[in-house]
Formats: structure tokens, sequence, C-alpha cells
């Protein structure tokens, strides 16, 4: 029979799994098989149903039958074949008396009918008479004192254990709800505490000692070592606090790292001294912060908690070399972006033969400026050689996709780029002062000019040339595309083919080919398509220039009309009839001259300027006898009045009430003609 508290069941260290282990081994080394019944009586009874207890204390039995060490010739055997196990329970004699006197008695009963069958006598095997009961007795207890794994500790050893383990369960309960306690952990869990290791320290001595003092006059082995259990059981209780109060200064070391991190490299100091002196300052202050924290209980090991702080600090200081150098390397780009890609634009614009050794020594001096620079603000990182030129090298190489992005960028307007070129050219003087298209200046020459400056500038965008190498492409366009084509060819001494009847150029990378031979030519005949027309237009209008200003006959047909009308003029002279028709038929045609301007009207053709003159002949001859008209009423009535003679009529005041007719059917072209001749006109009759 084996008493066991309820509490115990389960547990490694009670519920007398030892016991039952030894008597395992040695029972299949000393006895042959035979049932013998184990009674296992659980004391103070839980509300936990007896048949959970049973199937858990089975269990248990189990699994201590199937670790012990068997004899080979009981390797396999079951716990069946030597033990009958039984349960039985007993309810708390301190709280319930009466049921625990009527639990006892039923089992006193099952003692008293143990050998009927299924009784707690087993199977009655190894039975001997009763009158070799002492002589059986006494080779036992034999057997026992010879065998060593049955020694039994002392009853003093046995009373120390019981007591000593009673009194340490007791202060580890009155420690768990100690207020003192309590109080330290709620105040740990919402924070920092001061003193924490201090405070712990004299709660945990204080039951130590009043452990000591209770257990002084028990067996000392056995009162040291329920002591440690004790001490042990409360810290492994405290260690979560403790964790807490780590946690708090771990973080509180760490932010104070940061903020002071943060404050070191605003002042402008340079990035490695701060760190170094944040990093001092930090855990100098978690330093103290743990030996406040400790208690001479604890076995704490600093140097992992140290470690795992530093762990996180060199995180956060990487965290922030990354972001500084980030923005350190965006913000170079940036002002190498700046420096490069306007610049560049416009020598891609104005420049011709020489932009792209304009473009190398822009990009190598910006560049070599740029590198310096952020090789010095490097070294304040005190980065590995080799990250620090890769970096460098990245910058160079961001510096060059600038200038070749914005080489794209134009090389893909270049058709509009050459236009641009070609009209500033053709509409343009080498003054930049607008051109007139009189009949003095060789279109054909200016239009080649003009084309020429559009090829080249098709030519530097061409291709990507920042590697200063020597290349055809200026001569291969000009010799395929403006010198005159397969005839070129056959002269020239460089091509002896089409040299844009291919898809690369010579002596140029496919990489830095912005556009190839190919689509030069197809752009080239773009281009000249959309300009013709304004070479057209400049070829008429200097050729309407030059009409206009010999709209007179020629000299020697002036010369022979007077040759040939001298008789006509004689007439003239000795009728003069005629010639007061003709004085009033020029009168006419000078106020008719004044009202139109008749130089613009032939510019547009014979046959419609005269036209429109025939039309308006007619209300212009109404106008002047209208005029005349009413000037000599006015005289009449100044001399009737005796008044101031009125102010004489100029011809330009009936030719101001046809203005507006006038001004609708004049061309633009003649607009600024007629106004001019209108005010000479008017000149001549104010003076």
């Amino acid at each position: 029979m084996i008493n066991l508290w309820c509490h115990d069941i389960g547990r490694e260290h009670a519920a007398n799994r030892t016991l039952l282990r030894t008597v395992f081994q040695v029972f299949m080394r000393l006895f042959s098989p035979r049932k013998t019944t184990l009674l296992l009586v659980i004391r103070d009874k839980t509300k936990t149903p007896v048949e959970y207890l049973t199937q858990a204390l089975k269990e248990d039995i189990q699994k201590i039958w199937d670790s012990v060490q068997k004899p080979e010739a009981y390797k396999e055997a079951a716990l069946s074949e030597f033990f009958n196990v039984e349960v039985t329970a007993l309810s708390s004699y301190e709280e319930k008396e009466e049921l625990f006197k009527e639990q006892v008695g039923q089992l006193r009963q099952r003692f008293y009918h143990s050998i009927e069958p299924g009784g707690l006598a087993a199977d009655r095997r190894g039975v001997v008479p009763a009158s070799g009961f002492c002589l059986s007795a006494l080779q036992i207890w034999k057997v026992i004192r010879e065998n060593k794994d049955l020694n039994l500790p002392a009853h003093k050893v046995m009373v120390a254990t019981v007591r000593c383990e009673e009194i340490a369960n007791e202060k580890l309960r009155h420690f768990f709800s100690d207020k003192g306690w309590l109080d330290l952990d709620a105040a740990v869990k919402s924070g920092p505490v001061p003193s924490f290791g201090t405070k712990l320290k004299a709660i945990l001595d204080s039951y130590l000692s009043e452990y000591d003092l209770e257990t002084m006059y028990f067996d000392e082995g056995v009162r040291t070592a329920k002591r440690k259990q004790l001490e042990s059981s409360m810290l492994d209780h405290t260690y979560p606090a403790l964790e807490k109060v780590i946690e708090h200064l771990h973080l509180a070391a760490l932010n104070k790292f940061r903020s002071d991190l943060d404050q070191a490299l605003s002042s402008g100091e340079g990035f490695t001294a701060s760190v170094d002196q944040c990093v001092q300052a930090s855990m100098a202050e978690f330093d103290a912060g743990l030996r406040d924290a400790a208690a001479k209980h604890v076995g704490m090991d600093a140097s992992k908690v140290r470690n795992k702080l530093k762990e996180h600090i060199q995180d956060h200081v990487e965290s922030i070399r990354n972001a500084k150098l980030a923005e350190l390397k965006s913000n170079y780009e940036k002002n190498l972006s700046a420096a490069l890609a306007g610049p560049v634009q416009s020598i891609l614009e104005t420049r011709e033969r020489d932009a792209w050794a304009c473009i190398r020594r822009l990009y190598r001096r910006e560049t070599e400026n740029a590198t310096l620079a952020f090789s010095a603000s490097l070294s304040e990182f005190e980065l590995d050689q080799t990250v620090s030129s890769k970096m460098v090298s990245e910058l160079r190489e961001h510096a060059r996709s600038v200038v070749e992005m914005k080489a794209r960028e134009e090389a893909g307007n270049v058709l509009m780029r050459m236009k641009e070129r070609f009209f500033t050219v053709l509409s343009r003087d080498r003054d930049s002062m607008p051109r007139t298209w009189t009949g003095d200046e060789d279109i054909r020459a200016i239009t080649r000019e003009a084309r020429l400056a559009a090829l080249r500038l098709m030519s530097v965008m061409a291709a990507i040339r920042l590697d200063d190498k020597p290349d055809k492409i200026d001569r291969a366009l000009i010799t395929a595309l403006l010198d005159g084509g397969p005839l070129s060819w056959k002269r020239s001494i460089e091509f002896t083919y089409d040299p844009l009847a291919s898809s690369t150029w010579e002596e140029v990378s496919p990489k830095d080919t912005l556009i190839t031979p190919v689509q030069c030519k197809s752009i080239w005949r773009q281009f000249k398509a959309e300009t013709e027309y304004a070479v057209a237009q400049a070829m008429s209008v200097q050729e309407t220039h030059r009409r206009s200003k010999n709209w007179l006959p020629p000299a020697w047909t002036i010369l022979l009309l007077a040759i040939l009308g001298y008789n006509e003029f004689m007439f003239l002279l000795r009728n003069p009839l005629y010639l007061l028709g003709l004085f009033v038929a020029f009168v006419l045609s000078y106020g008719i001259w004044l009202q139109y301007d008749i130089t613009a009207y032939f510019r547009h053709g014979t046959l419609s300027a005269l036209l429109t003159i025939l039309s308006r002949l007619l209300p212009t001859i109404m106008d002047i006898m209208t005029a005349i008209v009413n000037m000599s009423h006015s005289h009449k009535k100044h001399s009737t009045s005796g008044s101031s003679c009125p102010p004489p009529i100029h011809t330009h005041s009936f030719r101001n009430q046809r203005q507006a007719q006038v001004q609708y059917h004049q061309s633009p072209d003649s607009s600024s003609t007629s106004s001019s001749v209108d005010s000479n006109g008017g000149d001549e009759h104010e003076s």
C-alpha cells in the first residue's frame, strides 16, 4: 500500500516515483514472477474524478516500468506479469472527517477479505505454509539487507526531508502572495524600478531567514538541499520580472544612444566619432542599471544581455549609416544631374562639330569635382575600401547615365531640332537679323548652308561620344545625303558603297548608337519633305519682289514710243483743247493713284489689277466731282457771309471716304506699302 497526496500526482519528484523505480528493478532481479498488488491510496481527494486520477497514475507507473533496466529474462515482460495496480481515494480528514472515516472503514474491509477471489492477495502463487512463515521472512530480510539498492534512509533523514519540504512549500506560498513582491512585480510591468535588486534581495532574504530559523534543528544536508530548492523556486518565479527590468534598461540605453547620436550628427560631428562616443555612454548607463537591478541570489550572465544590446546598437548604427550614405549619394547625384543635364541639352541644341568635345570636357570636370568631394565625405564613415570605391564608381556611372539620357532625349526630338536649325539659318542672316528676300540673295547657297547645319546637328545626335574616339558619321551623312548620293560615293575615297545602308556605325558600339544610319536616311527624307515648302516660298517671294521693282516698261520701249509718237505730240501742242482734256485726265489719274495702291495690285497679276481698277474707277470719279462741287458751294457761301475762308479740301478728304472699301480689297502683303503711299500722298498735298 502506497500513500499518495493528490496534488503530487503527475509531478516528477513526487508520488514516490523514485521508490517505485527501485522496487521494480529489485523485484525483477531478486524474485520470480508473481502477482503482487500495488494499492495506491490517494489522500485529500479533490473534485477531479477518480477515474481520471486512476488513469493518470497507471500511465505514470507504466512509464516507470518501461524506463527501468530489466534482466535479459524479463526484457519483454509486461507490468501485469508482476503487479496488479489498484487505486483508491480518501477525502480530506480536516474538511470531511465523517466521510474520511467511512472510506477508511471500507478499505479496512478489503484487507479483512484480501484472500478471497479477486482480493488484495492477488494470485497466491508465492504463499508459504504458516509454519514456514518465520523462515521465509528471515530469508527475505536477509536478501533485502544484502542488496544496497534497498537501503532506506534513516528515520532522522526521512523526517527532515518531509518537514523541510513542508516548510519550504509554505514559505514559497507565502512569497507568491507577498504584498511587497506583488507591488514590485506590478511596478516592473509599468516601467523601470530604481533599486530593483535591493528590494528583491530584501524580500528573498526575509523568507530564506524564516526557513533557516524553522529548519535549524533538522539534518544539515537535507536542510541545505531544500533551501536551495526554495531559493531556486523563488528565483524562477521572479525571473520574468527580472527580464522585464532588463528589457526596460535595454530600451532606455538604446533610446539614449539614438537620441545622443542624432544630436551629435545634427551638431556636425563626424559619424564614426559620434558613434563611438554614444556607444560608450549608453553601455556605461546600461551597466550601472544592471548592477542596480541584480540581486546576489541571481546568477545572471551580464555578457549575454550586453552583447544583445551591442547587437541592437550596431543594427541601428548600420541603418543610420545606410540612410546617411543613401542621402549623401542622392544629394551628389542630384547636384551632378543639375550640373550636367541643362548644359548638355544646351550644347546639343546650339553647338555643331565641337558639341561632344564640349560635353566631354563638361562631363569630366563635373564628375571629377563630384567624386573628389564624395570621397572626402565618405571618409567620415570609415567604410571598407571596396565599398567606398564601388560607391564612387556608381556616382561616375550616374553622371554618364545623365549625359546619355539627355542625349537620347534630344535624339528623340532630332527632326524638330533639325527643322528649327534649318529655319533659323534660312530666315536669319549671320547677324541674326531677319532676311528680306530681295533679288540679290542666293537662295540655293543659303538652302545648302541651312541643310548642312541641320545635317550636322543630326550627326551630333546620332551617337554618344564620351570616349573621345574618332568616327566618320559626319562625313558619311554629308556624302550620302547632301553631296548627291551614289555619285558622291564613287568619287569619295572613304566610302565605296552607301554608308547609310547599315544598322550600325563604323567605330561606334551599338550601346552608344542613338540614331542608326537607316533611321538617319528616313529622318532626312521626312526633313526635306517638310522644309521644301519654306524654300519654295522664299523663291516665290524673291521672284515677286523682282517683278514689283520692274513694273515700268524697258527704256528702249520708252525711246521707241517717243520717236514714233512725235507727230501725235506736235498735234496736241497745236490743239489746246486736247491739252485741257489731257490735264483733266491727269488730275483724275493722279487722284486715283493717291486713292489706291496701284503697285500692290499689279503684284498679283496685270489682269486682276486692271479688273480691280476698272471696278472702282466710276465711284472714285464721282467722289472727286462731289468734292469739287462742295468746294464751289463753300466758296460762294463764304463770299456771301463775309466769314473766314474754309480750309482747302485736300485730295485725301474724299479718299478717306473710300478707305474701308479699299483696305478690304487689299492683300496683307500690300498693307504696309499702301499705308506708306497714302502718307506720302497726304504729305504732298499738305505741302
